[in-house]
């Protein structure tokens, strides 16, 4: 699933995919932006769907539905013996299949082959769960590394082989993909940041006005401290607010700032760092909706710690680099007047326009 319309748009999609006794079932959710990516041209309307003209959709998306995964036992292609596409509620395009039982032993792999037609940057959590509802692995996959394999247990348990005879499940204890999840969710968290235009030109207007870098310090840690908080509560599903309340605030809050900049005429506004965390609430609601949409806190808080940890670190390295670039030259800038009476100014306005576009593009125009 993914959030779309908005001034960042990291190209999500989850899958879970259940060992059953009854067989292999993979269910996969896309935005219906995407899920278009995967249809002719002349199929890809411009207009919203809904349940009456995506009966229209249906029948390609269902042929479409077998290629979305290549299942392999050891070296053995099984071929999906049911599928289904429908579109459920909160804009997700849910495609099902069902494979043959996997015989125990060896390993299986799942790949993903449609993910290089989607947008460069496009990632999509698979979760993969035995018969008991335990997650087994898990992996952020990408169109270079769109493959996940799970080890199969030889040992005793209810029957999954393919002939129908007796065969272990799997283990519980299976390897898993941690590793590479970790670092799939830290370069998420960079990109989510260097791609989040909003987040930054918020950031950004907070620090053209400061003039000390204790003040900056104070800035930044604000409003890391401020969206860290909400970023877990939220996944966590402790406290949560929709988008469309949460992407209109964040417009808003630039909005704000680049206003305040103005009437202040360049100068760094008092308190500036209570405004900065109470703002920072407010975006750290924004970061969450990533790995919302991911599933991540999905299933009962299971295998949270480390995306929500990672994703944040990836957050937090991807700001620090932005500062590390930009802070120098505005403190080079600042040393001469005319930018401090003008050039500040100008740009605050900038920024509030910008505000008020993203404001009208997710409440009016959304």
């Amino acid at each position: 699933m993914v959030v779309t319309g908005w001034a960042h748009d990291p190209g999500i999609s989850t899958a879970e995919a259940h060992l059953r006794e009854g067989g292999l079932e993979i269910t996969t959710g896309f935005a219906p932006d995407d899920a278009k990516q995967f249809l002719p041209r002349t199929a890809q309307a411009d207009e919203r769907w809904d349940e009456e003209n995506f009966v229209d959709v249906q029948a390609p998306l269902l042929a479409l539905a077998p290629r979305l995964w290549e299942v392999r036992a050891g070296d053995a292609v099984l071929a999906p013996r049911d599928a289904s596409v429908q579109l459920l509620p909160g804009d997700n395009v849910s495609f099902r299949l069902l494979f043959p039982r996997v015989a125990a032993g060896g390993r299986l792999t799942l790949r993903a082959p449609k993910l290089g037609e989607l947008p460069e940057g496009h990632r999509q959590f698979v979760i993969v769960f035995d018969e008991r509802g335990s997650a087994l692995t898990k992996k952020l996959l990408r169109a270079a590394d769109a493959a996940i394999e799970v080890p199969l247990a030889s040992g005793g348990g209810s029957a999954i082989d393919a002939t129908g005879s007796a065969a272990g499940t799997m283990a519980s204890e299976a390897e898993s993909s941690d590793a590479p999840t970790f670092w799939g969710f830290l370069e998420l968290g960079v990109e989510h940041i260097w791609t989040g235009y909003d987040h930054l030109l918020f950031l950004f207007a907070l620090l053209v006005v400061c003039r000390s870098f204790r003040s900056i310090v104070a800035i930044v840690s604000c409003f890391t401290v401020a969206h860290s908080i909400t970023l877990g509560l939220a996944t966590l599903d402790v406290v949560n607010l929709p988008a469309r309340f949460v992407e209109p605030a964040i417009a808003a809050s630039i909005m704000f700032v680049g206003i305040e900049n103005l009437i202040r005429r360049g100068e760094e506004p008092r308190g500036r760092w209570a405004l900065t965390f109470v703002f920072g609430l407010i975006h750290g609601f924004g970061f969450a909706g990533v790995l919302r949409d991911l599933g991540v806190g999905g299933h009962g808080g299971d295998g949270i710690a480390m995306p929500l940890f990672s994703f944040n670190l990836g957050v937090e390295i991807g700001q620090v680099a932005i500062a590390a670039v930009v802070l120098p030259l505005v403190w080079w800038l600042r040393k001469r007047e005319a930018f401090v009476r003008r050039g500040v100014p100008v740009l605050s306005g900038l920024v509030a326009l910008a505000g008020l576009y993203w404001l009208l593009e997710r409440t009016v125009f959304g």
